[in-house]
């Protein structure tokens, strides 16, 4: 069975390797289409939700900004320290997580006010699944099709051929070929 892999030159040469690069072009409007993502889910949330309560966007986006920072920072240090009472729970305890990380922001954002336990810990529900479905549907967005790349168009392909950029002449690629163990 032989498997045929291509591996683009330029991104190798731009330092990227294979993916994409920790400096990549679209990283800057997908952090600010996560954080109107997580600004939406705060405002649905307060929608839905009687004791969570937010004065307007800008506090909504202040408040979808110290959640992304605090998930960022200080969920992934307390899911650890965590670990065995979450496993015991069967994950069930990652709820509290969250709901201390939204009570915490609440804390920290002026005109975002969340009262109540159980409206913090229903109020980080509906923000993980407002966040999780909208994510869902950025990444649709982001992802193509296949047949969707630079010089695809009707009557197009996945061979090479003239103004592929991707033929046997093409500078911007390496055809390899798996033989037994090893590549060739």
């Amino acid at each position: 069975m032989r498997r045929q892999t291509r591996i683009d030159i330029r991104r190798y040469s731009a330092g990227q390797g294979p993916g994409r690069g920790p400096y990549d072009s679209t990283l800057v409007p997908v952090v600010l289409a996560k954080w109107l993502i997580t600004t939406a889910a705060v405002f649905a949330a307060a929608y839905m939700i009687e004791n969570i309560e937010v004065s307007g966007f800008l506090s909504a986006l202040v408040a979808a900004a110290a959640i992304g920072l605090l998930n960022l920072f200080f969920r992934p240090v307390l899911l650890i320290l965590t670990l065995p009472i979450n496993v015991m729970s069967l994950g069930l305890f990652t709820f509290i997580i969250n709901a201390l990380m939204l009570k915490i922001a609440s804390v920290l954002t002026p005109g975002f006010l969340v009262v109540g336990f159980w409206s913090t810990v229903f109020g980080s529900i509906i923000i993980s699944l407002v966040s999780w479905i909208l994510n869902t549907l950025l990444a649709d967005i982001q992802r193509p099709g296949p047949g969707s790349g630079p010089g695809s168009g009707p009557g197009r392909g996945r061979g090479s051929g003239p103004g592929t950029g991707s033929g046997p002449g093409s500078d911007d690629h390496i055809d390899l070929e798996k033989r037994g163990d090893r590549w060739e």
